[in-house]
């Protein structure tokens, strides 16, 4: 799932050698924090949140045909990012 979402995230955003993806995983649910340039946060949340959805739409139908869940964080300085606020800022 790692290589999955550095593939998709690092051919979306300007800085791909600022990704970084971390992988948390429990028994049943897979949770992937991932990390970008500030300036890339708006590329990867989308207008209105459509790309971000979109990833975690493929992950969700990769994930269950593995039998598992996974959710997709977005990290800003370790912290969650909102996406409603981030993407309040896109254009």
């Amino acid at each position: 799932m790692k290589e999955f979402v550095a593939y998709i995230v690092k051919n979306l955003v300007d800085h791909p050698d600022k990704v970084k993806i971390n992988e948390i995983g429990g028994t049943q649910t897979l949770i992937i924090e991932l990390s970008v340039e500030k300036s890339d946060i708006g590329k990867i949340i989308g207008k209105k949140g459509k790309t971000i959805n979109a990833i975690r739409t493929l992950l969700m139908s990769v994930a269950s045909r593995n039998g598992i869940r996974v959710n997709l964080e977005i990290l800003e300085d370790g912290e969650r990012v909102s996406e409603e606020s981030a993407a309040a800022g896109v254009e």
